[in-house]
């Protein structure tokens, strides 16, 4: 019955994702005229809410946040996610109590007709994926930028969605940057992907968990620093992956 239920109710969220995007974009047009960060507030605070509201009320889903007592208060950091989901990069660079950060994107997202213009004023790093070597210079680049403006940014280090159980190579990106700018690194774990699985139509009613782990300090070695992080993340994620699957 549940899961008849949840297939009814993703087909009902479907169309008010899509409908609601195409109306959020309309109406905030007058933002596109803010400042940057005030851009990321805006729109995070409308769009985000929206999205909020139907994730609850239509498709049954929630978020857990843990640990965010872990998040510096001040100052730049990097925030370094699993990535299982669409459902993380709908929720992270939306988040108030982060500070709106900058999030890297892929380039052809910005030419989502109206849609598209967003990222841009809100000030998220876009990257043109064609070329290895000139998508990591994006990456590097665009996140300093930020970082050395105060702002944080969020990396997905594998570098795409992975799906729960897989396994996949952590980036040398976020090494790079993280050499660079001598930031904190914030490790967030997350079992998104057992209830909005990649490129899923169908979606399941639950409980989404955000864990915000210790941050790793500004001065380690960069590949020890890579080590210390995945191991961090992918035992805090399988973690929370069986613990969404026990319920």
């Amino acid at each position: 019955m549940k899961k008849i239920t949840d297939m009814i109710r993703s087909v009902v969220f479907n169309i008010f994702f899509f409908a609601g995007s195409l109306g959020c974009s309309i109406i905030l047009l007058p933002a596109l005229f803010l400042p940057e960060r005030k851009c990321a507030q805006v729109v995070g605070d409308f769009y985000g809410g929206y999205m909020k509201l139907i994730e609850k009320y239509i498709m049954g889903l929630r978020l857990e946040i843990r640990g965010i007592e872990n998040v510096p208060a001040s100052g730049a950091y990097i925030i370094a996610a699993k990535h299982q989901s669409a459902f993380e990069t709908l929720k992270l660079p939306y988040m108030r109590n982060l500070g709106y950060p900058a999030i890297i994107l892929k380039k052809e997202l910005t030419r989502i007709p109206l849609w598209g213009w967003y990222p841009a004023r809100m000030g998220q790093i876009a990257i043109d994926r064609g070329s290895a070597k000139e998508a990591l210079d994006s990456i590097v680049s665009g996140c300093k930028k930020k970082l050395e403006g105060g702002r944080p940014v969020i990396i997905f280090p594998q570098g795409t969605r992975t799906a729960v159980g897989a396994k996949k190579p952590y980036k040398a990106g976020l090494a790079k940057v993280y050499r660079d700018v001598h930031v904190p690194v914030v490790p967030v774990a997350l079992n998104s992907g057992v209830f909005w699985g990649k490129n899923a139509f169908f979606k399941k009613s639950g409980t989404i968990t955000f864990e915000f782990l210790p941050p790793l300090p500004p001065d380690l070695p960069p590949l020890q620093m890579m080590e210390q992080l995945e191991k961090t993340i992918e035992e805090a994620s399988d973690r929370l992956v069986a613990e969404a699957q026990q319920k």
